[in-house]
């Protein structure tokens, strides 16, 4: 969720019909031109930007760049600079420790304790469960606080490891899959055990020069990278330089840089039979056991697009975002890079990007939204609690004047009708669906989810919908009494007027606007969250923020 956490959203995008059987590939001029459309409508020339590379085989459809590498100098983007690769890093490292394993170094069924003797519960965990997320080893960026400000320390990999490593399992070794970056750190740490190198070295030894990769490489963000592009935020719809974030944190699980073609490299050797043996390789790309409910492999997910199986991975970190996909059935290769953490309000990110483009290369591209007018009654009728899972539920509720959809922890989210009882959610391919028994009545909805598949059924439940919390009007004294900037557990926060709007924005995040319930009671309408400023009169000097259950304590500056 957003202030506390990353907002939780519906994973994945969402359904459309599947691929037309007759679609006929595009010429490169036509995939040229469609992406050079596209990116204008993205990326404005005077703020980030993206690189985008689209290949099928090794003939490039497409190699393209708008934005701006460095907004204050005035530079632009071009396609052979060097972007932050977050998460995508996973698929590397992986493949690093499977050349051990294909070496005798190793086996993927060793215990975490052979490498790290004094690591908790390290003889239940596997070296394979570290690979697949299914070790239950805490995420450390879901840790409370752990993002913010305790992330701009340069930390050795044992004092990283330390930062997690006592944290409560989230589940059994094996019995359940989450992703977790602490893995990947621990993936980087058995790497270093085994060679007696640090991990990135040995990646560039095992990896990035034999196969000419001449521009990846761990982001050391102490030292001068040539091309290396700033990564930017937003701030209150204003760009902004992205948070500072020691590169020593993300390790094996995000700290890599690379270009496009370095990377178009990497795809056409790793599933061109180029880096592992095949056996080794089907393993790599065959999620087994739990990690079968993430579509899991070894530092890749596997998905599917316009019908077609797809090899991908994105990549998030302060600064960056990014999208690798591979077709194999197609030989295609889709990236983009992108030099900001978040997008502006009507844009899409690198993963939708991807997708629209790598549709558009195999001839099959999503179709267009286009809204039908629905009355008022009708759309009434669809509100309802919807039953997910024991914990989860979506709700579609009428908000000014529109359906809404919200999932347990997620964000209001107005929805496009498109058909009757079908609905499009902006900016995704997300498509939902109402079912009706055979007399017509509602009996739950239907979320396609990943461009794909029969869907996910949530029956529809007689729980009565949440009670909405009303606003009161507040006098500019009010508010301006509590304005500040705010610092707890790790995080920062500020509280600020715009306008005639309180507004609250977490460092690294979009602002979010606040309504009172009281004079000392704030809430958010985006997520379910309270913040509550003491004393209730007089100088504030603390703020709470409560949601989902969690309660962080902030401290307010002493300058305002």
């Amino acid at each position: 969720m957003r202030l506390v956490m990353c907002v939780v959203m519906m994973a994945g995008v969402f359904a459309l019909p599947v691929q037309a059987k007759d679609a006929v590939p595009p010429t490169r001029e036509q995939v040229a031109q469609y992406a050079d459309n596209l990116l204008a409508d993205n990326y404005a020339a005077d703020g980030p930007g993206a690189a985008v590379l689209v290949a099928r085989g090794d003939q490039v459809l497409y190699r393209g760049a708008r934005g701006m590498a460095s907004i204050e100098l005035g530079v632009p983007l071009s396609v052979d600079q060097e972007f932050r690769l977050g998460s995508i890093t996973k698929q590397f490292a992986a493949a690093g420790l499977l050349k051990l394993v294909e070496a005798g170094k190793l086996s993927l069924d060793d215990p975490l304790s052979k490498f790290l003797p004094t690591y908790p519960n390290g003889n239940k965990i596997t070296v394979r469960e570290l690979l697949n997320h299914t070790s239950g080893v805490k995420n450390y960026t879901e840790i409370s606080g752990r993002m913010g400000l305790p992330v701009r320390a340069d930390l050795s990999t044992a004092q990283m490891i330390d930062t997690f490593k006592d944290q409560p399992a989230d589940f059994a070794p094996g019995e359940g899959w989450n992703y977790s970056n602490s893995g990947y750190v621990l993936v980087g740490a058995v790497i270093e055990k085994v060679t007696g190198e640090p991990w990135h070295v040995y990646l560039q030894k095992a990896l990035f020069t034999p196969l000419g990769m001449s521009h990846t490489r761990f982001g050391d963000d102490h030292a001068i990278i040539p091309g290396m592009v700033h990564g930017y935020s937003m701030d209150s719809d204003k760009v902004v330089p992205s948070a500072y974030i020691s590169m020593t944190q993300p390790h094996a699980a995000g700290s890599l840089v690379s270009t496009l073609d370095d990377l178009l490299r990497w795809n056409r050797a790793l599933h061109g039979g180029k880096v592992l043996s095949d056996a080794m390789y089907r393993q790599m790309t065959t999620p087994t056991g739990k990690a079968q409910d993430g579509h899991y492999g070894f530092g890749l997910e596997l998905q599917t697009l316009r019908g077609h199986p797809t090899i991908q991975h994105g990549g998030d970190i302060f600064g960056f975002s990014a999208a690798l996909t591979w077709v194999p059935d197609a030989g295609l290769s889709v990236i983009v890079l992108h030099n900001s953490d978040s997008d502006p309000p009507g844009t899409s990110g690198p993963e939708r990007i991807a997708a629209t483009l790598g549709a558009v290369a195999l001839g099959d591209p999503y179709p267009e939204v286009k809204p039908i007018p629905i009355d008022i009654d009708t759309l009434k009728s669809f509100q309802g609690v919807y039953r997910i899972d024991a914990k989860t539920t979506r709700v579609l509720r009428m908000h000014d004047g529109a359906l809404t959809a919200q999932r347990t922890g997620g964000e209001r989210t107005p929805l496009v009708p498109i058909a009757v009882d079908e609905f499009a959610y902006p900016g995704t391919f997300s498509l939902m669906r109402i079912e009706r028994d055979a007399k017509g009545a509602i009996t739950g909805m239907r979320v396609f989810q990943g461009g794909e598949g029969l869907g996910d059924v949530a029956p529809l439940t007689t729980d009565p919908l949440p009670t909405e919390r009303k606003a009161v009007a507040l006098p500019r004294a009010a508010l301006q009494r509590v304005v500040g900037n705010y610092i707890g557990d790790g995080m920062a926060m500020r509280v600020f007027v715009d306008g005639d709007t309180l507004k609250t924005q977490m460092m690294g995040q979009s602002a979010l606007t606040l309504f009172a319930q009281s004079q000392d009671q704030f809430f958010v309408t985006e997520v379910d969250a309270t913040l509550e400023f003491a004393p209730a009169s007089g100088a504030v000097t603390t703020m709470t923020l409560t949601q989902e259950g969690h309660r962080v304590v902030f401290k307010r500056g002493a300058d305002q």
